[in-house]
């Protein structure tokens, strides 16, 4: 039982101030969106079976299990950081992601958006990496935990 206190306040801890509820909220509200986009249709997404329909037309296979960890990791992610919570365990597995999307979807594309390039899908990777390394900040769920232990 102490180990596993030792890793949650390790998980929980934070030296970040308010910075980084400015951060988290939009990030998290952006892949929540685009989650549910992907899980459920909301927001003019495809749902699952459009979505990995299309993974799987550019080499993620099988697609729908494709279309649900991206999905889940977006949606899930993106409420754990709107709340604070498991923040740098949620910002590390979007981080990932991120490099997965850039790299699998919009790096032959270029840096511009316009041309479906990757340069959103970095802005989202640096957020994700900095929530990561610094925590969730004060106004959050996990500094309540960290107090309490």
């Amino acid at each position: 039982m102490a180990n596993a206190m030792t890793l949650l306040n390790k998980v929980t801890a934070t030296n970040a101030g308010w910075g980084a509820l400015m951060l988290r909220v939009p990030i998290g509200i952006i892949f929540a969106a685009h989650g549910a986009q992907k899980l459920f249709g909301w927001f003019g997404g495809y749902g699952l079976a459009g979505t990995g329909g299309w993974m799987e037309s550019i080499g993620l296979a099988p697609g729908v299990l494709m279309a649900f960890l991206a999905g889940a990791a977006e949606f899930f992610g993106g409420i754990a950081l709107i709340l604070g919570v498991l923040t740098r365990p949620a910002a590390a597995v979007l981080a990932i992601t991120m490099l997965v999307a850039i790299f699998a979807v919009h790096f032959e594309n270029g840096l511009f958006m316009s041309n479906n390039g990757y340069e959103f899908g970095l802005a989202l990777m640096a957020a994700s990496v900095s929530l990561a390394f610094s925590g969730a900040g004060r106004a959050s769920v996990d500094a309540v935990l960290a107090r309490m232990h």
